[in-house]
């Protein structure tokens, strides 16, 4: 008779464990879900400064672009985070921040809300209020109490590229966002690409745990008019050779040759 194989000691088994454990934290953060920390008081009073935040880094694979009212994360397009120094972190912090344990040190990456997407027109003057093609932006239910829509600094009317984005931070006199950086490639605009995702939790402390949804304010009617044309247009421009085409036959069955 055969004899039983003796079970493996768990002190075996617990370094297999704990490198499947490490493999999935990294799976996770690379295509699923990553930790940021907030670094600013430019969220405020949404997000405050050392608030940790979920980013959803799958729906992008799939396509999904950012849309007005979420709150991204994305990676600095260049010269945005110049005059703030990156802290550097101990090894510790570089192995939990590596498989998705703990938010990133060394990543230079900023978090605004999107206040239009490409083929927009934004503006804002004086006291505000923010207008996205036309439309006013009712903005109390996430900018600091006491600011201004416009902060210190009055833009446009801006037309988005396609493909780009318009962000603000919701405390508008405590934020370095698109409105100041129309000098740069981009005119203050920041490229899809260089978005990780959008920012839909705040995870820690437990005591802020909430959803961060997109404002009522962004589903307005009439906010998509532009978009909303262009199927029309498109439409209007493919009936234009039907009813020629058309319209040549009748004439050629009454006057026949």
């Amino acid at each position: 008779m055969k004899k039983a194989k003796k079970p493996r000691a768990f002190w075996k088994e617990l370094p297999i464990l704990i490198g499947i454990a490490l493999v999935l934290a990294l799976l996770i953060k690379t295509f699923l879900v990553q930790a940021f920390s907030i670094p600013s008081d430019s969220m405020q009073d949404t997000l405050q400064r050392g608030d940790r935040v979920l980013v959803d880094k799958l729906t992008p694979w799939f396509g999904s672009k950012p849309q007005r009212g979420e709150v991204v994360v994305f990676h600095d397009p260049g010269g945005w985070l110049n005059e703030m120094p990156t802290p550097e972190p101990n090894p510790v912090q570089k192995v939990l921040s590596f498989i998705g344990l703990m938010p990133s040190a060394e990543e230079k990456d900023l978090i605004k809300r999107v206040i239009a997407v490409g083929g927009d027109t934004v503006e804002c003057h004086g006291t505000g209020p923010v207008k996205v093609n036309g439309k006013a932006l009712k903005e109390d239910s996430y900018i600091f109490p006491g600011v201004t829509p416009c902060g210190d600094r009055a833009f446009g009317p801006i037309k988005v590229p396609k493909g780009r984005i318009w962000v603000m931070g919701d405390h508008r006199d405590d934020s370095l966002d698109s409105r100041y950086h129309q000098n740069l490639k981009g005119n203050g605009t920041v490229s899809e690409d260089e978005v990780v995702g959008r920012a839909f939790t705040i995870a820690w402390p437990i005591n802020r745990w909430s959803t961060l949804p997109v404002p009522d304010t962004f589903d307005q009617p009439g906010i998509n008019k532009a978009m909303a044309a262009a199927p029309a247009a498109l439409g209007l421009a493919g009936a234009v050779p039907i009813v020629l085409w058309r319209r040549r036959r009748l004439t050629g069955a009454r006057n026949p040759g």
